[in-house]
């Protein structure tokens, strides 16, 4: 089969994907916050950037390479980190971290993945980042931190813009608890989608074992928790200023902020010593009355000399550019990977890669663009 006749474009993979996850796990994976406008917002104001066709180039390979903390990676995106990648399709934390090793790419691991940082050091290639959720506990804290470095993993990103937990309405409806339990109206979805549910009994029940690790902590505190809160709840908080910098001074590695939308905060991050600025409203899940990141990224790129990472709304190689346009230095997807497993399996994330890298090759010949550093000049119309 030639999947690029097949899947030609994300739309393609979430069509498939939708199709091969169960509803209760599709709803999760798909969903926003509110009535979703935050993630409408992010589409339509990328949709706004536009760019200025270039003719007469002659004919053009396009260098796909950036620079980004002291090294250059070949592909200007990235794994971004989801929560529960297991649950959407089974054994994706390995699948996705050993394509994004061949590809040279970074692969981030979030807290509350359904593997640990141990379990993912094998397939681990020389981009392996930490998300973390902040522990309350110093020690627990701590101890993450020095597993995710014994792991393999050599950049840390704190992630901000979850000071409470979202509702997510669509989740809710879907009936998905955590720790998952299968209901009878679960199971008979489960049963439609025989691809996941074999790879989910060979692998057993997703869990948040790195989050289960620490439980001890918090025995006999879990009760009233809502059904879409977990154990993770209980040992995180909300950081303060305080704890960037307790952050900063214990970990030794390049150190990410993720969650920024305020200009406001680029002077402060930047005194606090982080080394790049991650921008993202979180997808939509978080909070409905957000900004697109694509609005603020011109302002924040003006704020600041350090490198920017982008999320929230890519669908395709030209949304790439156009984040990388308006000054972003490298950009993350979420999702998008995750569609990519449920529509083809372990075969997802490399067609993914290919079909970006194509998209990114044949918008930079029409803007005339030999070298990413090329596109913001080609900007029309911003954000």
């Amino acid at each position: 089969m030639d999947l690029h006749s097949t899947y030609p474009a994300i739309s393609d993979l979430r069509t498939a994907a939708k199709r091969r996850i169960p509803h209760f796990v599709w709803e999760y994976l798909d969903s926003a916050t509110g009535n979703e406008a935050t993630k409408a917002r992010n589409r339509a104001k990328l949709d706004e950037v536009l760019m200025m066709p270039s003719i007469l180039h002659g004919e053009m390979v396009p260098d796909l390479s950036v620079n980004l903390l002291g090294q250059t990676l070949p592909l200007p995106f990235g794994v971004a980190p989801v929560g529960m990648s297991g649950l959407i399709w089974p054994d994706a934390e390995r699948l996705l971290a050993s394509n994004a090793a061949k590809l040279g790419i970074p692969y981030t691991l979030s807290t509350v993945a359904t593997r640990t940082p141990e379990d993912v050091a094998p397939h681990l290639g020389a981009q392996g980042w930490f998300q973390m959720y902040p522990p309350r506990d110093d020690g627990i804290r701590s101890d993450m931190l020095a597993r995710a470095k014994s792991a393999g993993f050599h950049t840390l990103v704190l992630t901000v813009d979850v000071p409470v937990a979202s509702r997510r309405e669509r989740q809710l409806r879907g009936g998905l608890q955590q720790p998952p339990k299968l209901t009878p109206r679960l199971l008979a979805q489960v049963a439609m989608c025989p691809s996941w549910a074999i790879g989910t009994a060979t692998l057993g029940m997703p869990r948040m074992r790195l989050m289960d690790s620490y439980a001890d902590h918090v025995k006999g505190q879990t009760e009233g928790l809502s059904s879409t809160a977990h154990v993770g709840y209980l040992l995180r908080t909300s950081p303060d200023w305080d704890y960037l910098t307790d952050l900063r001074a214990e970990w030794d590695g390049p150190l990410i902020v993720k969650g920024v939308l305020n200009v406001a905060d680029v002077a402060r991050l930047e005194s606090a010593g982080v080394d790049a600025i991650w921008l993202s409203n979180h997808a939509g899940r978080q909070f409905d009355a957000a900004p697109a990141p694509i609005e603020i990224l011109q302002h924040v790129r003006a704020a600041t000399k350090l490198p920017l990472i982008f999320d929230s709304g890519i669908e395709g190689g030209l949304d790439i550019l156009r984040a990388l346009a308006l000054g972003a230095d490298f950009v993350m997807l979420g999702r998008a990977w995750h569609y990519a497993l449920g529509a083809l399996g372990e075969k997802g994330p490399a067609h993914l890669a290919d079909m970006l890298k194509s998209d990114l090759a044949a918008n930079m010949g029409q803007i005339g663009a030999q070298r990413l550093s090329d596109v913001p000049k080609t900007i029309l119309t911003p954000g």
